[in-house]
C-alpha cells in the first residue's frame, strides 16, 4: 500500500471512528432508555421513539457518508489537479506555439497576485478562512436558518469552492444533499493536505470568469488591462463581487449590477477591518473604470497549424491515456520559428498586394491593365474595391443572399422568398459583410523539408480572426497545370523519353463513356513538333493531353497518390491531366517534396517527439520510414524538366523577380476562369507551395494576367525562398542529382509608369515570336504563363463563375 492509500485508508478510518462511536453510543442510549422508561407515561414514550429515531438516522447518515468517501475525489486526484501543467506546443526551435487550457488562463503564484483581491475574497466568501478546516458549520448553520426565512444564503468555503471547480464532473453543480456531502468530503481532504496559501494560490488560478478568461491574472488582463499584482482595491473588489454570478454581475453589460456589487464586496472589507470608515465612505462613491479587452491566444498567427496538431494529439492522447490539460506534456513539433514568420510576412505582404490588384481591377469599367503591382497598390485607396463587379454580377449578388443563413431561416421561418430577400438587402451592414467576406482574396502556404517530410511553415489563411478555414489542409481546389508533372513522371515511368516529339495541335481524345475531349491553348497552335519536355516547361494543354493519352490515366492516379495525394478522390477523366480533380495544397506539396527527394514519398510529420513534464522522452516521430513512389532516375528527369519552368517557362519570376539563383525547380498552375492560382518550388532542402484565390470560386480576379499562378502564388513563394536564403535557413549551394550552379539571376524592378499587358505574353505557350521553342537561345524575359483548362467537350465542367467583363486594353 503506497502512502496516497494509506492517507486514504486512514480518513476513511477516522470517518468509521468518528461516526461508528456516536453512533454506538446512540444505540446503547436507546437500549438504556427504553428500560428505564418502560411503562412510563405516553410523553416519556415519544421521548423514546425520538431516541430511537435520531439514532436511526445517524446510522444511516453514518453508512451513507462511508459510501460516498470513495466515490470522491481521491488524495492521487488531488494531488494531480493541484499538480495540473496544461500541454505546450512549441516550435522546433523553441518558441512556444500554443497550449491546452481550459480556456485563457495564466497561473501565477499568491504573491503575484494583489493583496486587495485575497482581502476581498476572504472577507466577502469566507471571513472565518484560517479558523476551519474546509467546512464552516457555523456559516452552514447560518446559511439554513436564513434559508427557513426565505433568504437563501451560500455556506461554501474557499475550500469548497475550490472543491468544485477542480472536479466538476465528480462533484456536480445541482443543489442537492449529495452534492453538498461529496464537497464537503472533498474540501476535508484538501485541507487535510494543502496550506491556507495553497488553497487560496489554486482557487484564484482556477476560478472561471466570462470571455473565456480562467483565473485571476486572465481576469485582470481582461476587465482591466494589467496583471493581478497590479490590481487595486476597487478592481479587485470588482472582480470578486463577480464570483457570486459572472454573467449577472458582468461589469461590461452590466455595469450598475456590478457597481452595487462591488460595494457590497467594501462594505465586507470594511466590516472585517480593511480599512476605516473614512475610506470606505470615499470608496463606495467612486465611479466603476474598466479598460475591457479580449484575450486571444499568443500563438494566434500560427493558429492553423497548431490546431492541425491539437487535433491529432487529441487522438493520441486518448489512445496513450493522457490528459493534455493536466499532464504538463511538452510537444515538440516541426515548424521553424524563422521560416513560419518567413511565410507569414510573405503571405501577409503579397495576398495584400494581390488584394489591391482585384479591388482596383474590379473598381470600374476600365481597369489600368498594368503588370506592375506597385500601380495597383498606389490606387488602392482612391477606387471603391469591386464596384464594377456588383453592378455587373446582380443575379449572383442574389445567389449569395440566398445561400446565406440569414435568408434560409427566413424562409423556414414562414416569409417569403422575394420578401426576404428584399428585406435583407436592404440590411446595409449585413450586406457589406457579405461584400467583404466574398471579396476577400485568401491564400494558403506550406513548406516541407523533402528529405525528413517534416512541415516547417504553415498558414492557413491571410488571418485566422476572419477566417479559421485551413487553406492547407482543408481546402480542396483544383491544382490546375501543378497536376502536371505526375502526368509526365507516369511517362517517364513507362519509357517515354523527355525529348519524345509530339505536334502541337488540338486532338481528339475519347472518353471511357464515348465522348469527344479536344483541349487547346488559350493562343491557339502552332502545328509545329515540340519535346515532351518543352511541353511541360511552357505547360502546353495540347502536349499534356497527349502524353496523358499515351500514358492512360491508371498510371497517372497511381503516381500521384504513390507521390502525396492520399485523401482526395482522383476522378478518372482525361482532364484530369490538366489538373480538374480538387486536392489540398498539402497534398500537392507533399508530392511535390517526394519528387525533390528523388521518388522517396515521406508521410508529412507535424511533431517531432513528446516530453513529459520531467524532460523524458515518452513518444519519438523524427523518423519516418520512406516509401519508394518513384523511381530514382525517373525523379532526377522530372526535376530536371521542371528546372526548365523557372528557367525559361511559366515561372521564371522567382529568378528574374526575386534574384533566387540556386538550383530549383517547380510549376505554376491556374485552373479555369482564374479561380484558382498555385505554385510550388522545389529545393534540395526545402519544397514550398502556395495557393490564391477567393474563398467562392464563382469571384475571380478579373485579367488573365493577374489571375495567373505564374502572376499571383508564385509572388507568395518567391517572397518566402528569397527571405529564407538570405538568413541562411536553406543553402544555397545545395543541389540536385545532376544539378549545377546557376548564374546571378537578373532582378526586375517594378516599373514606375503603367505596363500594358501583350496579349502575346498571357499564355503558357511558345512565345510568339518563337520559331522553335529549342532554338531560343536566351531565356524569355518575361514570364509567359499558362491558358485557362478547357472543358471536355459533351462532358459538363464544374460550375464556372460568371464571364469578367474584359477590359477595353486586353
Amino acid at each position: 500500500m503506497d502512502q496516497d492509500e494509506k492517507t486514504e485508508s486512514g480518513i476513511r478510518q477516522q470517518a468509521r471512528d468518528l461516526f461508528g462511536s456516536a453512533g454506538g453510543r446512540a444505540r446503547a442510549g436507546v437500549r438504556q432508555a427504553h428500560g428505564i422508561l418502560a411503562g412510563r407515561p405516553r410523553h416519556q414514550q415519544v421521548l423514546l421513539i425520538g431516541l430511537w429515531s435520531f439514532a436511526a438516522l445517524l446510522i444511516a447518515l453514518i453508512i451513507y457518508l462511508l459510501i460516498l468517501i470513495p466515490l470522491t475525489p481521491g488524495i492521487a486526484d488531488l494531488k494531480q489537479v493541484s499538480s495540473a501543467r496544461p500541454t505546450v506546443i512549441m516550435s522546433s526551435d523553441g518558441k512556444e506555439l500554443g497550449t491546452f487550457e481550459q480556456g485563457l488562463q495564466e497561473r501565477v503564484k499568491l504573491s503575484q497576485v494583489s493583496p486587495h483581491v485575497v482581502t476581498a475574497l476572504i472577507a466577502t466568501e469566507d471571513h472565518r478562512f484560517y479558523e476551519h478546516h474546509g467546512v464552516d458549520f457555523t456559516r452552514i448553520g447560518g446559511a439554513m436558518l436564513a434559508s427557513l426565512k426565505g433568504d437563501a444564503q451560500g455556506g461554501s468555503t474557499i475550500t469548497q469552492q475550490l472543491a468544485r471547480n477542480m472536479f466538476p464532473e465528480e462533484i456536480g453543480r445541482a443543489r442537492s444533499i449529495n452534492r453538498k456531502l461529496k464537497e464537503l468530503i472533498t474540501a476535508i481532504k484538501i485541507e487535510n493536505n494543502y496550506s491556507k496559501t495553497e488553497i487560496l494560490e489554486a482557487y484564484l488560478n482556477t476560478v472561471p470568469f466570462l470571455y473565456n478568461a480562467r483565473g485571476i491574472e486572465m481576469a485582470a488582463r481582461t476587465y482591466f488591462s494589467k496583471p493581478a499584482s497590479k490590481l487595486d482595491v476597487l478592481e479587485a473588489a470588482t472582480l470578486v463581487g463577480m464570483l457570486k454570478g459572472t454573467y449577472y454581475y458582468n461589469p461590461v453589460t452590466n455595469s450598475q449590477r456590478s457597481l452595487a456589487r462591488r460595494n457590497v464586496v467594501l462594505g465586507q472589507m470594511y466590516k472585517h477591518g480593511a480599512f476605516n470608515e473614512a475610506r470606505y465612505k470615499a470608496l463606495v462613491k467612486r465611479p466603476l473604470r474598466l479598460d475591457f479587452e479580449r484575450q486571444v491566444e499568443r500563438s494566434g498567427r500560427d493558429n492553423h497549424f497548431t490546431a492541425y496538431v491539437r487535433k491529432w494529439l487529441l487522438e493520441w492522447a486518448n489512445e496513450n491515456d493522457y490528459d493534455l490539460e493536466l499532464d504538463g506534456l511538452v510537444v515538440q513539433t516541426t515548424l521553424d520559428a524563422g521560416l513560419q514568420e518567413a511565410a507569414l510576412r510573405a503571405v501577409e505582404k503579397q495576398a495584400s498586394a494581390l488584394q489591391a490588384v482585384a479591388d482596383v481591377e474590379w473598381a470600374n469599367p476600365n481597369p489600368p491593365g498594368s503588370t506592375s503591382i506597385g500601380t495597383y497598390t498606389s490606387m488602392r485607396t482612391s477606387v471603391a474595391p469591386f464596384d464594377y463587379y456588383w453592378l455587373t454580377h446582380r443575379a449572383q449578388l442574389d445567389a449569395f443572399v440566398r445561400e446565406s443563413g440569414d435568408y434560409k431561416r427566413a424562409v423556414e421561418g414562414g416569409e417569403a422568398p422575394a420578401a426576404a430577400l428584399k428585406r435583407i438587402k436592404a440590411d446595409r451592414d449585413f450586406m457589406r459583410k457579405l461584400r467583404e467576406a466574398k471579396t476577400r482574396l485568401e491564400a494558403g502556404f506550406v513548406a516541407i523539408d523533402p528529405a525528413t517530410g517534416e512541415v516547417k511553415a504553415w498558414v492557413g489563411s491571410r488571418d485566422f480572426a476572419r477566417d479559421q478555414f485551413d487553406h492547407v489542409a482543408q481546402a480542396a481546389r483544383q491544382p490546375g497545370s501543378t497536376f502536371k508533372p505526375f502526368v509526365y513522371g507516369a511517362a517517364l515511368e513507362k519509357g517515354i523519353p523527355p525529348e519524345q516529339p509530339y505536334v502541337d495541335a488540338v486532338m481528339d481524345i475519347k472518353a471511357a463513356d464515348g465522348t469527344i475531349w479536344r483541349p487547346t491553348d488559350m493562343t491557339g497552335t502552332t502545328g509545329r513538333q515540340m519535346t515532351m519536355r518543352d511541353g511541360l516547361v511552357y505547360s502546353k494543354n495540347t502536349i499534356t493531353a497527349q502524353v496523358g493519352r499515351d500514358v492512360g490515366l491508371g498510371p497517372v492516379i497511381k503516381l500521384a497518390q504513390n507521390l502525396g495525394i492520399r485523401q482526395s478522390k482522383l476522378s478518372q477523366v482525361p482532364s484530369l491531366a490538366l489538373g480538374t480533380s480538387p486536392v489540398t495544397l498539402l497534398e500537392m506539396v507533399s508530392g511535390y517534396a517526394s519528387i525533390a527527394a528523388q521518388g522517396e514519398y515521406r508521410k508529412p510529420v507535424f511533431v517531432r517527439r513528446i516530453s513529459d513534464r520531467d524532460g523524458n522522452v515518452i513518444a519519438d516521430f523524427a523518423t519516418v520510414k520512406p516509401e519508394r513512389a518513384m523511381s530514382q532516375a525517373s525523379s532526377v528527369t522530372l526535376i530536371d524538366m521542371l528546372r526548365g519552368v523557372v528557367n525559361r517557362g511559366t515561372g521564371t519570376a522567382v529568378r528574374s523577380r526575386f534574384g533566387i539563383n540556386g538550383d530549383v525547380a517547380g510549376k505554376t498552375g491556374t485552373t479555369q476562369n482564374n479561380a484558382d492560382g498555385w505554385f510550388i518550388l522545389m529545393h534540395p532542402n526545402l519544397v514550398a507551395g502556395a495557393w490564391v484565390g477567393f474563398n467562392d470560386n464563382r469571384v475571380t480576379m478579373r485579367s488573365a494576367y493577374w489571375g495567373q499562378g505564374g502572376h499571383n502564388a508564385i509572388l507568395l513563394v518567391g517572397d518566402f525562398f528569397k527571405t529564407a536564403l538570405d538568413a541562411g535557413k536553406i543553402d544555397r549551394e545545395a543541389l540536385f542529382p545532376g544539378g549545377r550552379p546557376q548564374a546571378p539571376a537578373r532582378v526586375e524592378r517594378e516599373q514606375p509608369e503603367e505596363e500594358f499587358i501583350d496579349p502575346r505574353e498571357l499564355s503558357e505557350g511558345v512565345p510568339a515570336d518563337a520559331a522553335h521553342p529549342l532554338q531560343q537561345e536566351e531565356p524569355a524575359e518575361d514570364e509567359a504563363e499558362e491558358a485557362q483548362d478547357a472543358p471536355m467537350e459533351g462532358v459538363p465542367p464544374p460550375p464556372p463563375p460568371p464571364t469578367p467583363v474584359p477590359s477595353p486594353s486586353y
